[in-house]
């Protein structure tokens, strides 16, 4: 498929192909409870609520490269995914970006605005372990998010945004938590 979809740019483009992941998670201010260390004899208290407010975070990973994109937006469709198209675009103009997603519907609309450096290829329906964003959301959902209440959706944000930071400044970690096997297809020089 990389092959065919490569066959689909212009001639004249030389630049490297980089294979990307490419997904959204939604992040709020329903606390969750997970088990917790604490010293023998010590019952831990765990903030709850049920406030139901979210934000989205857009996030694409270049595995082989160990670099990441994204952004937090307040909804997940259509609209809000053409913003991020254009934000890996803009960031990997260097690169012919082939992005995988999963089967969403607004990554396959009718309304999707793809940039001319990158094409899109889909995973299978109903398999989330083939796509390495996920072991994103799990590290800031676990490092940042369990066990915790959110006075305000701006505290989510700030929180979340610090997740990120975090993930994207570590290039090493960001690769062996998401450099999958079937995404180790393109030889070393093709980066």
């Amino acid at each position: 498929m990389v092959e065919q979809i490569n066959q689909t740019r212009n001639p004249s483009d030389t630049r490297p192909i980089v294979l990307m992941a490419g997904d959204e998670g939604r992040f709020g201010r329903i606390g969750e409870v997970r088990a917790c260390w604490c010293p023998l004899g010590v019952r831990p208290i765990v903030p709850k609520q049920q406030v139901r407010q979210y934000v989205y975070a857009y996030a694409a990973v270049a595995p082989q490269l160990g670099l990441m994109t994204c952004l937090i937006l307040p909804y997940a469709n259509t609209k809000m995914m053409n913003l991020f198209l254009a934000q890996v675009s803009k960031e990997f103009d260097d690169y012919f970006v082939i992005l995988q997603l999963d089967k969403a519907s607004w990554h396959r609309s009718n309304c999707l605005t793809v940039p001319e450096n990158i094409r899109l290829i889909f995973q299978p329906a109903y398999s989330p372990e083939l796509m390495p964003v996920e072991h994103i959301w799990e590290d800031i959902r676990e490092n940042h998010f369990y066990n915790q209440a959110f006075s305000s959706l701006a505290q989510v944000e700030d929180v979340l945004c610090q997740g990120l930071l975090e993930l994207s400044s570590s290039c090493e970690r960001l690769r062996s938590m998401t450099y999958f096997s079937h995404l180790k297809i393109l030889p070393q020089t093709a980066t």
